[in-house]
């Protein structure tokens, strides 16, 4: 949907000497400050932050969702990747959804879209027992905080209830929590969560492990949401451990790009980098025609590499090194004929997997946010529960909204993605990072499913081949080459400030032009932050397209 667009904010970046956070939520933001105020790391943040957007951005981001993370140590150096995202339950299979009568696809609403473990508490553990500083229960208050007493209603999650008040209204629980009085709050109305709250004080004073995977919240969830479908049980729960993996890179123009492997779409994003490398980008200009159809044509040859392969690789060997190879990059580039679009259906993948399998378009909504702290620690990360609220499913008195990321398996035996127990799904949530000289040099990210690799070539191109500031670089006119959230074609949205001759010229070439809002949140909610190598300050930003800010100190 196209919501009220933003304003024209043209406000400048946040400077930090000491520590910085940017998240798509104002109050998380404040939560994340205040804890490396308090001699916190960048881990102790990013949790902290988590836990209140978890509360205050329910229809993005919840304690039933999964989680990516890159971070760098300065002690260590490089990058280390933690996958937080939970595999399908252990009697999720294919013919458990044919036998209940889904033939083509997994609902994505409703107790049977909770087809696997969340991961995010776990990671939110992992990450915290290797870089944490702060007592874990002390990081959990402001989220306890705005779920017991009430939080101020933003303006995305006033635009996406009303939404998703047929959703909503499908679930008593749903809209007995997000629709008081039988309707959507306004901008500024008190929302309280108790049952949420509840769940995190559990957490806060057990533990991950003793409170929600081996304790009385994954059997409450698991106890609520089987009797309608889900196949979820304690065991899947118990069994589950979010884990290290390593980071994937390339070069571009002297800056290493790290991404998040497979079962994430990072690849994808490697992809347009590689692609776009070898052409004169800055002599396109940042807002000229050229950039904006070789960007698009970019993306869809990435993306039909990326809906070919994308899937758990403990089930499918990926070629990711045959993907991300310079030489093959230049093969893809040579498809690409800068006055005529290709169209999106139609490009092939430079490798085909098996024998094919019809392919389903990636959407979803999510948080991206990223924290840098005094010592140099940097926290790149993303968490999300799939479809705005994800299943719809509140699960019973836990207040903890189910994800429904396991829909996007397919039912299909040919797909390299498709369903099968204890398999992690195609994710399209990525976090990133920009190093220079073997140093971070840009956290960043965005939220919005497949648009997600295209704002990283988005932001990254902006600052490094057309040098602006951080918050240029998110404020600037955004495009996505596919379908937006719940759009029925692939187009090329292009935000209205990209201009009209822009545009005609676009549809010249044969770009399935459409014209969105001057700041439309359906082309993603970017953050992002810059270490300057030199002073070690710290320069933040934040999307005017969210509810965010970036503040340092």
């Amino acid at each position: 949907m196209s919501h009220p667009e933003g304003p024209r904010t043209g406000r400048p970046p946040s400077f930090g000497a000491r520590g910085m956070v940017a998240t798509s939520n104002v109050l998380a933001t404040n939560a994340g400050e205040a804890v490396l105020r308090n001699g916190g790391s960048a881990v102790d943040a990013v949790i902290a932050a988590n836990a209140v957007l978890c509360v205050v951005y329910p229809h993005m981001a919840g304690l039933g969702g999964d989680c990516f993370m890159l971070i760098h140590d300065p002690k260590k150096g490089g990058v280390d990747a933690l996958n937080a995202s939970g595999p399908a339950a252990g009697a999720a299979t294919r013919d458990y959804y044919r036998e209940r009568g889904h033939t083509d696809e997994i609902p994505s609403r409703g107790a049977l879209a909770a087809v696997t473990v969340p991961g995010a508490v776990d990671g939110w553990r992992e990450a915290h027992e290797r870089h944490g500083r702060l007592d874990w229960a002390d990081l959990f208050a402001d989220a306890i905080h705005y779920a017991r007493e009430g939080f101020p209603v933003s303006r995305s999650l006033t635009d996406w209830t009303i939404t998703d008040v047929p959703v909503l209204s499908r679930f008593p629980l749903s809209a007995e929590t997000f629709l008081p009085g039988g309707k959507a709050p306004r901008d500024g109305d008190r929302l309280a969560l108790p049952k949420l709250a509840g769940s995190f004080e559990r957490l806060a004073k057990l533990g991950s492990r003793k409170a929600f995977y081996e304790g009385g919240i994954a059997e409450e969830m698991c106890r609520a949401l089987g009797p309608d479908g889900s196949p979820l049980t304690p065991e899947d729960f118990a069994a589950y451990q979010a884990e290290w993996v390593e980071p994937i890179s390339t070069d571009y123009r002297g800056y290493t790009a790290y991404e998040f492997p497979p079962n994430a779409q990072g690849f994808a994003a490697l992809q347009i980098f590689n692609i776009i490398e070898g052409y004169d980008v800055r002599g396109w200009g940042d807002s000229s025609a050229d950039y904006f159809h070789h960007m698009a044509e970019a993306t869809k040859l990435a993306l039909a590499d990326r809906n070919e392969w994308l899937t758990d690789p403990k089930f499918v060997d990926i070629p990711l090194d045959r993907l991300l190879d310079k030489a093959y990059a230049a093969e893809r580039r040579a498809l690409i004929d800068p006055g005529r679009a290709a169209v999106m259906e139609e490009v092939p993948p430079g490798i085909r997997y098996g024998k094919g399998a019809p392919k389903r378009d990636a959407g979803g909504d999510t948080c991206y946010f990223c924290a840098v702290d005094g010592d140099g620690l940097a926290v790149s990360i993303i968490e999300s529960v799939y479809h705005d609220f994800g299943s719809g499913v509140i699960a019973g008195d836990t207040g903890i909204l189910m994800q429904n990321r396991g829909s996007f398996f397919s039912l299909d035996e040919n797909s390299a993605n498709r369903l099968e127990p204890g398999k992690k799904t195609f994710h399209t949530i990525i976090p990133a990072m920009l190093f220079k000289d073997d140093a971070p040099y840009l956290v960043y990210g965005a939220m919005g499913g497949e648009g997600q690799p295209q704002s990283h070539a988005a932001l990254a191109t902006r600052i490094v081949d057309f040098g602006y500031d951080v918050q240029q670089a998110i404020e600037a006119p955004r495009w996505l080459m596919g379908r937006t959230w719940g759009a029925p074609v692939r187009e090329l949205s292009l935000e209205a400030r990209v201009g009209g001759q822009v545009a005609r010229e676009l549809q010249h070439r044969g770009q399935p032009v459409k014209i969105q809002t001057d700041w439309n949140d359906n082309l993603g909610h970017a953050q992002a932050i810059r270490i300057n190598a030199d002073t070690g300050f710290l320069e933040g930003g934040a999307d005017p397209r969210g509810d965010g800010s970036a503040s340092g100190y």
